[in-house]
């Protein structure tokens, strides 16, 4: 929570500081996507603590610094916000489980992916517990449904495959519950963080798998 604090003490300085620069376009740019990340902390923050409901454009534009007015010219609506800070982390994700992009899961990538999706669950929590908060609420999760919908195909698309090579007889399933797991794990730690064994898990989960 103290580093979230002096991050979004930087954050706003930052922008305070390109403010009074000389504004090229290129700066244009670059204030407007520090000042999205900036609504984007304060969101997410909200959202986590006050759940999705109990949080109004009002209060993250007053934690973020900005007028109400003005966070309309970055994002439209609240469901907006909300798209982009859960694909913004899914596509995270993605991007461990398949790093060449070549649609191929090798058994290094595998290990990989579960080393990092783990470990980047743990160095934000914040995240990881909105994330899990919404896919068990119905209501919420339509607001995201089509934007992770694609997402997670694909990601179910590369595990498959990545059973059928290694050989599983059913590697569909054998996908749905490696899935299973690593979201359990997931709970599990983000319930109990400082006594859950996040790192014997891990191991354990890669000797199973890997």
């Amino acid at each position: 929570m103290i580093f979230v604090f002096f991050e979004f003490i930087f954050d706003r300085a930052f922008i305070q500081y390109k403010k009074m620069s000389p504004r090229t376009e290129e700066q244009f740019e670059e204030i407007r996507e520090a000042s999205r990340t900036l609504i984007k902390k304060a969101a997410l923050q909200l959202f986590a603590e006050e759940g999705y409901y109990a949080t109004s454009i009002s209060m993250i534009a007053r934690k973020a610094g900005i007028s109400k007015g003005l966070m309309y010219n970055y994002y439209e609506s609240k469901e907006a916000l909300l798209r982009e800070i859960f694909t913004d982390g899914i596509e995270q994700i993605v991007a461990l489980m398949d790093p060449d992009r070549d649609g191929i899961l090798t058994k290094e990538e595998f290990r990989h992916m579960i080393e990092e999706t783990l470990s980047m669950m743990t160095g934000n929590r914040v995240f990881w517990s909105l994330y899990f908060s919404i896919i068990l609420q119905p209501r919420v999760m339509k607001i995201v449904g089509n934007e992770i919908g694609k997402i997670y195909q694909e990601m179910f698309g590369t595990l498959t495959s990545y059973f059928a090579t290694a050989g599983y007889p059913d590697p569909e399933v054998e996908a749905m519950i490696f899935g299973s797991m690593l979201d359990g794990i997931s709970i599990n730690y983000l319930l109990n963080p400082d006594f859950y064994p996040i790192e014997k898990v891990k191991n354990k989960l890669i000797q199973i798998y890997g």
